[in-house]
């Protein structure tokens, strides 16, 4: 953890820390150097309509998105990493995956991609006419070189048979998984953010700190640059400063400016609440959650509406 005197700047330099821009990503790229960030992580807005953006036709909104990503393509080190994390664009129930039409602007660049992670997670809109969407893509970029920078170690998982040997060959006899852990794959089950969440603040689209703490281990070193062109309540820069690294961001709406402030300043002090990168998801069966059980299986008479329609399934 930094000090906790650390200065949170509104402009970028090399000698700050923590960088907290009140305006347009587009602004604020303009003013970082050439080759200057490791790591640059963000959301951008899926042009849904959301409070903080203004839908758009889909090929304006691609315009823009290939102008800010070509800004954050420059700014990038030689070994640096561009994890760009969407969802879906949706037109009139018809949906668009952002990941993909957004493909092509990133390899025109002649960067490359290492990984397209899945994020899946229980919680969301529920439809009636498709199938509820459960889970979004991290499209994970380098350059064209083999010296990209990349940590396995600081984020691997328990492994499930951590006793289990080689059964023959030379190494028969010997434990055959990592100490460590293993490498935790490219499909992340990290619950999202939503009212019971203990990161839960006024955003309705919120990054979990440890879906970004991922990132940074093992994209970054201690003291490397991580940057959220589109950082809301500021989850970027608060998991870049809580492993020592610098974090900055450009955020339009004020009132997310001010919670991503006051989140940094917590994190800062130590006393931000996150949920642990890697903690267990809840079980509710084994946390005996009375919720789970059915009470039209059991007590048709007071449910009948509800029982009606179970015994219609069944």
């Amino acid at each position: 953890m930094f000090i906790n005197d650390i200065n949170i700047s509104n402009s970028y330099g090399d000698d700050e820390k923590i960088v907290l821009y009140h305006g347009s990503c587009m602004d604020f790229l303009s003013r970082i150097p050439d080759k200057s960030i490791q790591l640059i992580v963000t959301s951008p807005p899926y042009n849904i309509g959301k409070e903080y953006e203004k839908k758009m036709k889909l090929e304006k909104y691609l315009e823009q998105q290939k102008y800010i990503i070509s800004q954050c393509d420059r700014v990038l080190k030689d070994n640096g990493s561009i994890c760009w994390q969407v969802g879906n664009y949706v037109d009139n129930g018809s949906i668009v995956p952002l990941d993909v039409v957004l493909y092509p602007v990133f390899t025109g660049l002649d960067l490359v991609l290492r990984n397209r992670i899945i994020w899946h997670f229980e919680h969301g809109l529920h439809c009636s006419k498709r199938f509820s969407g459960r889970y979004e893509s991290v499209m994970w970029f380098t350059r064209k070189t083999k010296h990209y920078l990349f940590n396995l170690d600081p984020v691997r998982v328990p492994q499930k048979y951590p006793g289990k040997k080689y059964f023959k060959g030379p190494k028969a006899g010997q434990y055959s998984c990592n100490p460590l852990g293993k490498n935790p794959g490219d499909v992340w089950d990290i619950p999202n953010v939503k009212s019971n969440h203990v990161e839960k603040t006024d955003h309705p689209c919120q990054f979990p700190v440890g879906l970004i703490e991922r990132l940074v281990l093992s994209m970054t070193n201690e003291d490397d640059w991580v940057l959220d062109p589109f950082l809301g309540t500021g989850t970027s820069i608060v998991a870049a400063i809580r492993h020592k690294r610098r974090g900055a961001g450009a955020e339009t709406e004020i009132k997310y400016v001010n919670i991503a402030k006051t989140r940094i300043q917590e994190a800062i002090a130590g006393t931000l609440q996150v949920r642990p990168m890697n903690k267990p998801k809840y079980d509710p069966n084994a946390a005996g959650n009375k919720l789970i059980t059915a009470p039209w299986e059991k007590h048709k008479e007071d449910y009948p509406a509800q029982a009606d329609l179970f015994d219609k399934r069944e």
